[in-house]
């Protein structure tokens, strides 16, 4: 492998300052360790770095920095490393038993780990931590590890500028390193310094399924067994296959709510019409529009999210009987709850980055996907009746109204109009894939399409699935569903090398 590296001119290779060799080992020191009920917590941090082109994890583990190819230019603005934060959970008895270890690939994009109240918090933990010592990392940009919002974005266009460098592109560049080819490094260079190189077993979670076929294609035999849970992404990726998929996933969705709860078909229309006449501000100052009505509708493919929803509708109006009119103020109770359904301020890569987990090498331009879908179904117009909801689906109004988005909006235009991105998945590898891999498909799953996911299932080797209508997209957060993959898996001997 060294052999391969390219020793052409100095500006290919980066070598590692002898004095900083032995440094390597504080940056993994233990943080802290405690107790919540039910569970021993360890927390960890490690190095990585923020631009992987051309490196490997396998190498940098044994301290080399020589990069294959051409050194890629520096993104200005931006540092070299980034935090990469991870938690250790395993169940009080068992802290000295050598467990297999699980590793947790997070719902996203965007998307931080669990922070677990107790065993049953999130049920999948109740469950997972009966075999295995369990691995929560905060992806990069997420929680602990380095995290990206507003604020860090402007900093670095502000740093960027200084420099005399594109501010957008700059920005727009340093977004792309946070995307699944950057994700999967982390966690393997994580397993390779942080855990003795063992193999782990991954669970992956919506889009923490699409990180499981990177990591397989990618990085294979760091896996002992993959498990998934709504989140079998198609292979060869497109954004705009996706959206023509799930469009029509979402009008069912907002049929089902109608039909559900009739007499909202009724209240959602005098909302949206008094959120135009008004023209009311949420409690960060940005605009309640109708368009962002109807982003609410983002949940609905969760349980319970027609009862939120409808809730939520109950509040509409200050008049306390509930007066259908534009001429009815719309009430803060529900600009509040609109508010906290819509705001992106705890994890705004979750929108930022929501067609880019579709960009998979040299690509067209994704030139906002999911907005010209919308465009060419006349039933998701703002003066529709009865008003459809949009699901998770981002728009170019959301980095122009949503307070927390808009330092994003530079980068956002050049990424739209972007060709080339990181290779995310191989689809001769995943052919001939050996590491088993057990699948919950969602029949009914609103985001991620369960015909789309059942075809990329038929072309990976060892793939086995189960596909149920009784869970919703979250189902994982029960014990069944995680019980159910992990006893498909163990009965078929998938685990017989663990266990």
């Amino acid at each position: 492998m060294v052999a391969d590296l390219c020793m052409a001119s100095p500006a290919a290779v980066e070598l590692v300052n002898p004095k900083h060799r032995n440094e390597r080992k504080t940056h993994m020191a233990l943080i802290t360790s405690y107790h919540v009920p039910g569970l021993y917590v360890e927390d960890h941090s490690i190095d990585v770095p923020l631009d992987w082109r051309g490196l490997e994890p396998m190498l940098l583990a044994v301290g080399s920095t020589m990069r294959r190819g051409a050194m890629p230019a520096p993104i200005a603005g931006a540092p070299e490393s980034i935090k990469l934060f991870y938690r250790v959970v395993c169940a009080p008895d068992r802290i000295n038993d050598d467990l297999p270890l699980l590793l947790f690939l997070q719902g996203g994009p965007g998307g931080e780990s669990p922070r677990p109240l107790s065993p049953t918090s999130d049920g999948w933990i109740e469950e997972a931590v009966k075999h295995f010592r369990v691995v929560l990392p905060d992806q990069r940009g997420t929680g602990r590890s380095s995290c990206v919002d507003g604020r860090t974005i402007k900093a670095l266009g502000d740093r960027a500028t200084a420099a005399g460098a594109d501010t957008a592109r700059s920005q727009a560049d340093f977004l792309k390193r946070h995307l699944a080819s950057s994700i999967v490094r982390d966690f393997e260079y994580l397993r390779l310094v942080g855990f003795g190189g063992k193999p782990w077993v991954t669970l992956g979670q919506s889009y923490g399924g699409f990180l499981t076929l990177s990591y397989l294609s990618l990085f294979p035999e760091g896996v002992a067994a993959s498990f998934t849970c709504g989140g079998i992404p198609h292979v060869p990726a497109s954004a705009s296959e996706v959206y023509a998929h799930t469009f029509p996933r979402m009008a069912a969705k907002t049929q089902q709510y109608y039909d559900r709860y009739p007499a909202d078909v009724e209240r959602v229309a005098a909302l949206a019409d008094a959120l135009e006449a008004q023209k009311p501000v949420l409690p960060d100052g940005s605009p309640m529009t109708v368009e962002r009505l109807q982003l609410m509708g983002s949940d609905f493919g969760m349980k319970p999210s027609f009862e939120r929803m409808h809730w939520i509708i109950d509040h509409a109006f200050v008049d306390g009987d509930g007066a259908l009119t534009c001429d009815a103020s719309v009430s803060d109770s529900f600009l509040m709850r609109a508010f906290e359904r819509t705001n992106t301020r705890t994890n705004p890569l979750y929108w930022t980055l929501q067609e880019f987990i579709y960009a998979d090498g040299d690509t067209m331009p994704i030139g906002w996907a999911a907005d010209e879908e919308k465009a060419h179904r006349a039933e998701f117009d703002t003066l529709a009746r009865p008003l459809m909801f949009t699901g998770e689906a981002m728009f170019p109004w959301m980095f122009e109204q949503e307070r927390a988005l808009r330092p994003f909006k530079p980068a956002m235009d050049v990424l739209m109009e972007d060709t080339h991105f990181g290779t995310i998945y191989d689809a001769d590898q995943l052919a001939r894939n050996e590491v088993p891999l057990q699948a919950a498909v969602y029949f009914d799953d609103m985001y991620v399409d369960s015909g789309l996911q059942l075809d990329t299932l038929s072309r990976i080797g060892r793939s086995h699935y189960w596909t149920t209508n009784e869970f919703e997209h979250d189902g994982v957060h029960g014990a069944t569903v995680f019980r159910h993959l992990f006893n498909e898996a163990l009965n078929r001997g998938d685990l017989a090398e663990l266990f």
